[in-house]
């Protein structure tokens, strides 16, 4: 993986330091070399930070066609690509390096933008035509690698991450509207917490000629009629298909010419993805495993998965590697965690796995195998579970209501009763377009009401008529999805429309991976794959009572029995003891008694010290202790970014 720039300008010629300090805000994402390019008019130019992962000793970005008439900068891996190599190679093109990046330059060059068909993995690239005089940037297919652009009145600035944006001149604003719905939901799939920066969504591409820009899907979830093969068959056949299918996944990503190990829980996910990769390895491979191992974590044994991990680990024949993950530092690095993702953070679970690719990196490897993707795929969140129940779950009372949050969060909580009343204040919209409201969002309606609480007057006021969650449903680009999947499925796209690429990717995967120079695969998010398993009957995707029916079925020689019968947690901290003297916890009060939360102008600085109060971090039993923590881990990360960044005021509309 690298990180790539882009500026094309309307008139003005372009100064190459600009250019060259946006590749220089990405260094963490290419620490291996760096390059540019200029046009001859030097109204266009391109930028790479480069991370070697194929063809060491060339590779270098960016690269040019034949005739010099395109310029390629790519982010990302394209598998199976020593076979598109040899079939471009037969037509005429000569190659100038053995890298996997210059395939998708050629194959422009042959189909245009119906080159995508051909490439399959995570990516994102930009490629100036000279003949067109055209810019085209694409983002694969489930925004596994980011691309944020931005209009300005003098051309188009684009890059792999927002602070490369700012670096080259964009100005740093809050976008109030976004950072609003962000309180509410997580954001839509081409939105961010900055004013007039946003991102290229997942299976689209963005054309910039003529000083006009255009955006194009060219791949969707549920976007394909299907041939009917899998629509009546049994568990045992999609199970058949998930197991070809999956293992050829993992085999491809295999390739490198660097060491590749593999992240490793107490899940099923990643247990499946070591399994496959140790079968097809040629050595055994080593396997990272986050260790909540700190006293001062309570419950730290239904938290902690090393245990399990290590099992695992044996049971392949992978060389296990605990990385101890402590409350002082995850404080140490909040911080730094937040600067990297660029957006709000829900638990420090993505200061965990910012420790756990760090430890990585310092054991020499470049490159990761990963279980995210699974649950989309799988349809394996409770909340998805629960949404397969309507109308059951409808009709839930407030007690229910209560046992059933619980259930979603996997969590030990007390007996409190949500504000039911808000919640169906908040959703009335989507209940009333969709017939039901997904479960995944009455758990952001239980917390928007909490932050609703904590805003500032006049923040609150100037979006009052706003309702965050009908508007996610009108920024979906095919509503016609909505009324032909079922709620599951339905339930599945939303999320792929927003927190999916926007907090899972993000916060859980290639931001905090790339921050340390990790490069992240992932086999569950192969569109093959998943353009099979679209087409499964949905009985086969909740069969059985631990979730994920499918992997125990295809894979059972690759499970140990724990993995087996275990059923799937949430992956977060664990929560402080209730005694206190816990260095998060501390960290997050200190961040929110500081002078910078008086400086953001969204929250009422003196309500949030109320709520610190009244909910005393560390948590006691009798509190939601991950909900309050969630809450004031959102506002202080949104400290961090005002302060990091030096934001100032916006007024941008979503």
């Amino acid at each position: 993986m690298c990180g790539i720039v882009a500026i094309v300008l309307r008139d003005a010629a372009l100064d190459v330091e600009r250019l060259e300090a946006g590749v220089a805000a990405l260094d963490h994402r290419g620490p291996d070399g760096r390059g540019v390019w200029l046009s001859e008019d030097r109204r266009v130019g391109l930028g790479h930070a480069r991370l070697s992962i194929i063809d060491l000793a060339g590779g270098r970005q960016p690269i040019a066609s034949e005739d010099g008439r395109r310029q390629i900068v790519v982010n990302g891996e394209f598998y199976d690509y020593e076979r598109l190599q040899q079939r471009l190679e037969q037509n005429g093109h000569q190659l100038a390096t053995r890298s996997d990046s210059e395939v998708a330059l050629h194959l422009y060059e042959d189909h245009g933008v119906a080159c995508l068909r051909y490439l399959r993995g995570e990516f994102a690239w930009a490629l100036w035509d000279e003949e067109r005089r055209e810019l085209v940037a694409v983002r694969d297919r489930f925004g596994i690698k980011p691309l944020y652009y931005a209009e300005r009145p003098e051309g188009l600035y684009l890059a792999s991450e927002a602070k490369a944006l700012f670096a080259m001149g964009v100005p740093a604003r809050w976008d109030h509207a976004a950072f609003y719905a962000s309180c509410h939901r997580p954001l839509a799939d081409d939105r961010t917490l900055f004013a007039g920066v946003r991102q290229l969504p997942p299976g689209h591409l963005l054309r910039f000629r003529d000083g006009r820009t255009v955006v194009e899907r060219y791949w969707d979830w549920y976007d394909r009629n299907g041939d009917g093969t899998l629509d009546d068959a049994s568990g045992e056949a999609v199970a058949a298909t998930v197991a070809e299918q999956l293992g050829e996944a993992v085999r491809l990503r295999l390739r490198a010419d660097v060491p590749v190990a593999v992240y490793l829980s107490g899940g099923i996910d990643s247990s499946v993805v070591l399994g496959l990769a140790s079968r097809h390895a040629a050595a055994p491979l080593d396997a990272f495993t986050i260790s909540f191992s700190d006293p001062r974590f309570d419950e730290a044994e239904h938290f902690d998965e090393t245990a399990i991990a290590r099992e695992t680990a044996e049971f392949c024949g992978a060389r296990f590697h605990p990385v101890p993950v402590s409350s002082s530092a995850l404080a140490e690095n909040f911080a730094a965690a937040v600067r990297q993702s660029e957006t709000l953070h829900w638990n420090p679970h993505g200061v965990a796995k910012f420790l756990l690719s760090r430890a990585v990196r310092q054991a020499g490897i470049k490159v990761v195998l990963t279980g995210e993707g699974a649950d989309e795929l799988l349809l394996g969140y409770s909340w998805f579970q629960l949404d397969h129940l309507q109308p059951i779950t409808a009709a839930l009372t407030p007690a229910g209501l209560s046992r059933t949050m619980k259930l979603i969060l996997g969590l030990s909580m007390a007996d409190e009763v949500p504000e039911t009343q808000a919640i169906e204040t908040l959703t009335v919209g989507l209940r009333q377009r969709l017939g039901y409201v997904p479960w995944s969002m009455v758990i952001e309606a239980w917390f928007a009401n909490h932050l609703r609480s904590l805003m500032a007057a006049d923040f609150r006021a100037d979006h009052a008529s706003v309702d965050s969650y009908a508007d996610l449903l009108d920024g979906v680009p095919r509503p016609e999805v909505l009324a032909r999947v079922e709620p599951p499925r339905r339930s599945a796209y939303l999320w792929a429309k927003s927190a999916f690429p926007n907090y899972i990717l993000n916060v859980l995967a290639d931001r905090m991976e790339m921050a340390n120079s990790i490069e992240g695969r992932v086999p569950f998010l192969d569109h093959t794959l998943v353009e099979a398993v679209e087409q499964a009957p949905l009985a086969t995707l909740f069969a059985g009572t631990t979730g994920k029916q499918l992997l125990r079925t295809a894979f059972a020689d690759l499970l140990t029995d724990t993995v087996r019968r275990r059923r799937k947690l949430p992956f977060v901290t664990p929560p402080a003891r209730s005694e206190g003297g816990d260095p998060f916890s501390e960290m997050v009060r200190d961040e929110l008694r500081g002078t910078t939360l008086e400086s953001l102008p969204f929250f009422d600085p003196q309500a949030v010290r109320r709520y610190l109060d009244d909910s005393t971090l560390p948590q006691t039993p009798s509190k939601w202790a991950y909900g309050q923590s969630r809450i004031l881990t959102q506002i202080a990360s949104a400290c961090v970014l005002q302060r990091t960044f030096g934001l100032t005021a916006s007024g941008g509309i979503e």
